[in-house]
């Protein structure tokens, strides 16, 4: 089975309380008192502590074009993800020449050459790595990542896989733009980066096994999550339907899947969720009828970094595993995306 050797969760180097960033944002979005008192007291309910940035919080003010966004994006992206490689194969003894396969995901920015091409001479890895970027997948990604790198180590025993997960929401900025979706997003997102080193049943590195994944997508659910795309950039899709989705799908999803291999959700002593959010974390809970409590690395994360996209989840995994799980325990780790879609991994501690 697939083991997952090492997670490395990095932040930008720019950390602010959520007051801060809210009184510096507040006034490029809307310049109506009713509607700044209403962005203040949701930005206040979000259950976010700090916030990471890629760039100072000043900085903002005079943002211009996409092209500059994005440009900053490729350039703070691809510093971020080589930090994160390189401390996730120092913590389990492997080096860039020894990486078989790289994926690489984001939904805040584009670049071609896609980020981990431009990584390639900067760490090392060899010419002939396998390298598969994605976009579009958001906050799902992470989990779904997690799976698409085991799909590839299942054929591959012998090598060593990589997910790389950047995501610089900041530079999503939308100014004056007075929608519920942008006062939510504002206050919701953050910046960061993580690798995962995965290595195949062949190889020595220990760690958990992923035990199994399932992917799933809800039909009529596009326009619940998602981006618009234009002139400014990307405008933030997201409404109140992200809870009832989960309300709706995810209680017989997660008892389908764990069924399917012999186990209950009372069997389940590990649970990485994705922090998408307060409601979001009090829906899993409420679907799956588990305390607020067995989310509480997850809501620690959110708390401390925010909403991070695709490496939400994988921050709350390395917090996981930092923090010590029994041995033999079941794990069940799970994000939601554009689509709206779900990915489950199993994880199991040896």
């Amino acid at each position: 089975m697939t083991r997952i050797a090492a997670v490395a969760p990095v932040l930008p180097l720019h950390e602010y309380t959520q007051s801060e960033i809210t009184s510096e944002l507040a006034p490029l979005i809307t310049s109506a008192p009713g509607r700044r008192a209403v962005l203040e007291r949701m930005h206040a309910a979000s259950g976010i502590g700090t916030r990471f940035t890629a760039l100072p919080i000043e900085r903002y003010r005079s943002l211009g074009s996409f092209r500059e966004t994005n440009d900053i994006f490729i350039e703070v992206a691809t510093d971020l993800a080589e930090r994160a490689l390189r401390t996730a194969l120092a913590a389990c003894g492997l080096e860039a020449p020894d990486v078989d396969f790289v994926m690489f995901t984001s939904v805040t920015g584009i670049s071609a050459p896609s980020i981990d091409a431009l990584l390639m001479q900067r760490l090392g890895l060899r010419p002939d790595v396998k390298r598969l970027p994605s976009f579009g997948l958001g906050c799902v990604a992470g989990a779904a990542g997690l799976a698409r790198v085991n799909d590839y180590l299942v054929g591959h025993p012998g090598d060593v896989g990589v997910l790389l997960s950047v995501e610089l929401c900041s530079l999503t900025l939308q100014r004056e733009d007075e929608s519920m979706g942008n006062f939510v997003a504002t206050g919701l997102f953050g910046d960061g980066a993580t690798a995962v080193v995965l290595v195949g049943d062949d190889r020595p590195e220990p760690g958990p096994r992923i035990i199994d994944t399932r992917s799933s997508f809800y039909p009529d659910t596009t326009d619940v999550i998602g981006w618009n795309v234009g002139g400014s950039g990307f405008e933030i899709v997201l409404t109140a339907g992200v809870a009832d989705v989960i309300t709706r799908h995810f209680p017989v999803e997660a008892s389908a899947f764990l069924a399917d291999n012999g186990l209950g959700i009372a069997d389940v002593t590990t649970w990485v969720a994705h922090p998408g959010g307060p409601r979001v974390l009090e829906a899993f809970a409420e679907a799956l009828q588990v305390p607020a409590s067995a989310f509480e690395l997850s809501w620690a994360s959110l708390d401390r970094v925010g909403n991070l996209s695709s490496s939400a989840v994988l921050h709350v995994l390395a917090d996981t595993i930092d923090a010590g799980v029994a041995p033999g325990s079941k794990g069940l780790l799970f994000a939601l995306g554009p689509g709206v879609s779900a990915e489950f991994v199993l994880l199991e501690w040896p």
